[in-house]
């Protein structure tokens, strides 16, 4: 048989219609680019003209046999390429994920230079959080803890090489304010220990790089990683640089700074009040966002390219990201740190690192040092040490403001090497590689059918997207509604399995009906032509998002720019089209660069926000927020591996598969397999719960009480609720749910803090704290400019919250927080105070409306919170505490509250 044309096929007029019809080739007509395409599984070039002209039966009988056994043997190879491609795919994501999971497993990149030891900080790790938690004001954060760190600073200096080397030590106890606008966030004799490391001689260093922690940890929590571990590292640090016989070139501060968790209150007196901060040159700070594993250098800056360079020279396992800079500044992580105090109110540059997975047991019980692997401390002692020593000898300390010019893009290879290159170098990058792909694009209209070519390519990519959202936010919703929100929380990889397979059925629904529809442009076009197709569609995105990135100044665009770099040049230079023999091999490792880096920052990605969604509260459903970060995953990772599908003549089976496994995951979800919390002592995924209990007193324009009530404030921490702890305490349920937001100053200041709009209250006994809060106005006189002075004695705990509201045309012009601007309506104010029993004072000066004051000026809410000692416990609390169940960490306090009218 001979082929004329495409369209036309010559046969042998002595051959019969019906042999005719059996033997000659199948042809797939096309309607784009002439494709035409033999079935591998039919043999179309052996007719034989002597079958009709005296061939013996026996002949015809061994004719049959071979032409059988051609066809078995096409079958065979067809389902063996096909067994290829498919083998290949799944080698290749194994490969990704086991290559991920051991790069971030595999603390120790290198062997340890000896320098810092890791067991002598883990001593000091365990003695500190021996103490039991640390709250600001408490005898174990303000005493103990500060007697321990000043005897160990002392011990070091007197082992120290003293002919290199001075220390100096000295404690603040500053008091100052931050004015957030909506609230003053107020400290008062709160703690810093600085110490000093310095070359001998001379007039002292000019100038410093800044190492801090902090020593304080939330209520109820022993602080190990969020920041003990930290404070250990860095008196380890102190003891290693102290004892080098080298003399340093310029000065190292040391700060331990005991008012972290009140709100960055500790960093903030100490960049503002103390003498040594004007040496400041730069600062690395140490924190942590969970328990262990690496410290991830997570924002370098603001504009300091030497400092990502001497992190890229100095450390000696780097592991770090521009990705996580430009998440955390852009605020989808709700959180700050130290670095943006030293930045915003010191004008300096640092380096911010911190501990971030395992971030479930994040301000639990469970942060305690066992947890906390020694090669996790050795790792991060090494690369603080390294950094640390390089800027404390580097020439650009001594005038960093010169080099604050330009951002930095970096990023790491496994742990192993520091990508590091100008911010503006990448713009430029950026801007060429993006020219050459949309060139590269727009010649692909050139080719036969462009219009038609394109009218797919345009939709495709809305197809596929609102198809994934969509089938995202239904699963989700169905879960959400049907009471099984949050399952993901203890047991990720099910919903992996079950977003991830409803996206890959999408996507393979996509593929089946471009296949196989017979609507559309597409129809019975050729699967290498889709598979083209799809992978230019794939390139167009991927080119926007780099364009996109470039134009908003995110350094993050590296990311699309392998994305697109790597797949194209691939695709010209390797593997030109599908058809080729050995393509998909060719195309797989093209792309293993790439895929490897992505796969690294998708799993950072879903590590920190896992645990930052379960412990986030809020009305919004947070099964939504998974399920798309899941989906958008799955697609990230699909874009160019959609082609491959379309290459698969398994397309049924694989869409069947994916099929039974969400139907089998979402009824394993629907039926309550997966509980969201957990109380496995190696793995808890605790629910987070506050227990406030108080007592509310409300006093008239004389002073006396009107109203007293006391009761129970239950915050679920988490968007569950109370729906799992109900069937363990049926007193707390929906009955006793109040709405904060319509009455906010009905509930407790928690609310206010975390912004809660649900909580539950449930009465109780009155509470009778031991340090009762006393709250006295002890002065109001007229002043000669025609304001009126109110003088005001508080005494109570560590820490206290005013509520004030200006009434009938009040004006709150000065205050002896901040300087008045005339302001009226509510202001809030929260007020730290470090390890004192002295009264504390405050004065409000305004400007009163004579014609409306006889139901008073001004209204003020004190609330006194016991957050330590004795004063923090009731009976009621400690029954029950006992019978929430082992999988909740309830976290308590005691507080009281008083409403008064002047």
């Amino acid at each position: 048989m001979r082929l004329n044309a495409p369209h036309a096929i010559s046969i042998n007029t002595s051959t019969t219609l019906k042999e005719t019809m059996e033997n000659r080739p199948k042809v797939r007509r096309t309607t784009d680019y002439s494709v035409l395409e033999l079935s591998p599984l039919l043999d179309g070039g052996d007719d034989d003209d002597d079958d009709n002209n005296g061939k013996t039966k026996k002949d015809q009988d061994r004719k049959s046999r071979r032409n059988v056994c051609k066809s078995l043997n096409l079958k065979l190879t067809c389902i063996l390429k096909e067994i290829g491609v498919e083998l290949s795919l799944s080698i290749f994501l194994f490969l990704l994920w086991a290559l991920v999971q051991f790069s971030v497993r595999q603390l120790l990149v290198w062997r340890s230079m000896g320098e810092f030891n890791a067991e002598r900080a883990r001593k000091h790790l365990d003695n500190i959080t021996a103490f039991g938690p640390r709250p600001v004001g408490s005898p174990e954060n303000e005493i103990l803890t500060v007697n321990y760190l000043l005897s160990q600073i002392e011990f070091i200096r007197q082992e120290s090489n003293q002919t290199a080397h001075t220390i100096t030590v000295d404690v603040q106890r500053p008091t100052g304010y931050r004015n957030f606008g909506y609230f003053i966030n107020y400290y008062d004799n709160i703690t810093n220990i600085v110490v000093k490391l310095e070359p001998r001689g001379g007039e002292g260093a000019q100038h410093a790089v800044l190492a801090n922690c902090h020593f304080d940890s939330v209520p109820n929590s022993p602080g190990a990683s969020d920041d003990a571990v930290s404070c250990s590292i860095m008196l380890e640090i102190l003891r290693s640089l102290s004892n080098q016989s080298t003399p340093l070139t310029h000065g190292i501060l040391f700060l331990f700074n005991g008012a972290e968790e009140s709100g960055l209150q500790a960093s903030h007196g100490f960049i503002t009040q103390h003498p040594w901060a004007k040496l400041v040159r730069a600062f690395i700070n140490l924190e942590a966002a969970g328990i262990g594993g690496k410290e991830i250098v997570f924002q370098i800056g603001p504009n300091s390219p030497w400092l990502v360079k001497a992190y890229a020279l100095a450390a000696v396992h780097p592991f770090a990201s521009v990705v996580g800079q430009d998440i955390f500044q852009s605020g989808a992580i709700p959180s700050i740190t130290d670095f943006r105090v030293f930045t915003e109110f010191g004008n300096i540059s640092g380096i911010d690192m911190a501990f971030f997975e395992n971030g479930y047991l994040y301000h639990t019980k469970f942060d305690t040092p066992d947890r906390i692997l020694t090669e996790s401390i050795q790792r991060a002692g090494d690369n603080i040490l390294a950094v640390i020593k390089h800027l404390a000898t580097s020439n650009e300390l001594s005038a960093s403001v010169q080099y604050q010019h330009d951002s930095m893009v970096y990023f790491d290879l496994l742990g192993v090497y520091l990508v590091a290159y100008p911010a503006r170098t990448g713009t430029i990058i950026n801007c060429i590689v993006a020219v050459v792909t949309f060139i590269y694009l727009i010649n692909r209209m050139f080719l036969p059918n462009g219009g038609r070519y394109w009218k797919s390519f345009l939709y495709i990519p809305f197809v596929t997207v609102g198809g994934l959202i969509i089938a995202a936010g239904i699963i989700a919703g169905i879960i959400n509604l049907t009471g099984r929100a949050m399952f993901w929380y203890n047991y990720f990889y099910a919903a992996v399995f079950l977003y991830g397979s409803a996206s890959v059925t999408v996507l393979q629904l996509i593929v089946f009906l471009e296949k196989n529809w017979c609507c559309g442009p597409h129809h019975k076009v050729s699967h290498f032509v889709l598979a083209e197709l799809y992978f230019d569609v794939s390139l167009m995105l991927w080119s926007l998002a780099l364009v996109y990135l470039t134009v908003k100044g995110w350094c993050s665009a590296y990311v699309p720019l392998m994305m697109v770099v790597f797949p194209l040049s691939t695709k010209l230079f390797c593997c030109h089209s599908f058809t080729q023999c050995g393509s998909t091999v060719k195309y797989l490792l093209g792309l293993s660069l790439p895929y490897m880096h992505i796969t690294f920052l998708i799993w950072l990605v879903l590590e920190s926000f896992c645990a930052i969604l379960g412990r986030s509260v809020g009305d919004e459903s947070l099964d939504i927020v998974m399920a798309f970060l899941i989906t958008g995953s799955t697609l990230i990772l699909a874009t160019y591996l959609v082609p491959i599908f379309y290459l698969s003549k398994c397309t049924k089976e694989i869409l069947f598969l994916c099929v039974s496994v969400f139907v089998a995951m979402g009824v394993l979800v629907l039926c309550g397999t997966f509980f969201p919390f957990s109380s496995d002592p190696a793995s808890p995924r605790p629910k987070r719960i506050f227990l406030e209990h108080t007592t509310r007193t409300i006093h008239d324009l004389t002073g006396q009480v009107v109203t007293k009530n006391s009761g129970v404030w239950i915050t679920s921490m988490d968007y569950t609720g109370m729906d799992h702890v109900t069937p363990h305490i049926p007193e707390i349920n929906d009955s006793i749910r109040v709405d904060c937001r319509s009455t906010a100053q009905d509930c407790s200041f928690s609310c206010l803090q975390f912004a809660i709009t649900k909580q539950w209250y449930l009465p109780a006994p009155e509470v009778h704290p031991k340090h009762a809060l006393n709250f006295t106005l002890l002065d109001r006189h007229e002043t000669p400019w025609g304001t009126t002075n109110l003088t005001f004695e508080v005494l109570g705990p560590s820490q206290l919250f005013l509520h004030l509201k200006t009434k009938n045309g009040t004006q709150l012009k000065n205050w002896s927080f901040t300087s008045g601007d005339g302001h009226s309506g509510e202001r809030n104010v929260s007020i730290y105070r470090g390890l004192s029993s002295s009264a504390w004072h405050f004065w409000l000066e305004m400007k009163v409306n004579e014609t409306n004051s006889e139901d008073g000026i001004i209204s003020i809410a004190v609330a006194s919170q016991y957050v330590h000692g004795d004063d923090q416990n009731t009976d009621m609390l400690k029954d029950l505490m006992q019978r929430f169940p082992d999988w909740s960490f309830p976290s308590h306090s005691v507080s009281t509250r008083h409403f008064f009218v002047f």
